[in-house]
């Protein structure tokens, strides 16, 4: 997911600044809610973990450049049901930027672009999740049906926010068109693993009792929601 260097260039740049601000508002009062509510040290521990999964899942697993972008398996909904929305969150813009310090430098001019284009779709995820898994159920009986949708809601935003950043930086020209669905095509392909890894995680989790009342988790992976 990856925008590629020149996709997005000279005052257009502008937007990604905004969205990134706007991302990282939304990030950060997730944050404040999960630290009230559980503590900074938790917080700061679930973060630590989901930063360090994000840079593996963008540096170790495979990732291969196609069209306008880079298809990764970036497992959001598996770090969402298992930390939270808020580590997930920092988690992911985290990885993202040691990535591009230590690893692509030339990703860090579009970091803005990048970050958006994860937590926005990570966001949305979180919404959608609040409205679908009843309240009863711990994530960690989630149904496949139910790990497929909130895959489709993540994954499906990265595509839709790779395509908005390719088509606003180079118009609707049929070569541009035609790299955007290469990408979508071929990133919307993890839709199919990503709920199979998810249900696998939390399957583990289940038998990981000791974890059921830690704060280095997130809460609704063993209980039901408040």
């Amino acid at each position: 997911m990856h925008i590629e260097a020149g996709v997005v260039h000279g005052a257009k740049m502008v937007l990604s600044y905004g969205t990134a601000a706007v991302s990282f508002s939304v990030a950060a009062k997730m944050a404040y809610e999960n630290i009230k509510d559980a503590g900074v040290l938790p917080f700061a521990v679930k973060t630590i973990i989901s930063t360090i999964l994000v840079f593996m899942f963008f540096e170790v697993l495979p990732h291969h450049p196609i069209g306008v972008s880079e298809v990764h398996l970036i497992l959001g909904s598996t770090l969402f049901l298992i930390f939270g929305a808020g580590a997930a969150a920092f988690g992911l813009a985290l990885g993202l930027l040691i990535q591009g310090l230590f690893f692509a430098q030339f990703d860090l001019p579009q970091y803005g672009i990048n970050v958006t284009t994860l937590l926005m779709p990570l966001f949305a995820m979180s919404y959608v999740a609040a409205k679908i898994i009843p309240k009863a159920t711990p994530y960690k009986d989630i149904k496949y049906a139910t790990a497929l949708k909130l895959s489709l809601m993540y994954q499906g935003g990265i595509v839709t926010w790779v395509a908005f950043w390719a088509l606003y930086g180079q118009g609707f020209g049929a070569e541009n068109i035609s790299a955007v669905f290469s990408f979508g095509a071929a990133y919307m392909s993890v839709v199919i693993l990503e709920p199979v890894i998810d249900i696998a995680v939390l399957a583990g989790a289940k038998t990981l009792n000791s974890l059921k009342s830690s704060s280095f988790v997130e809460p609704r992976l063993f209980n039901s929601a408040k």
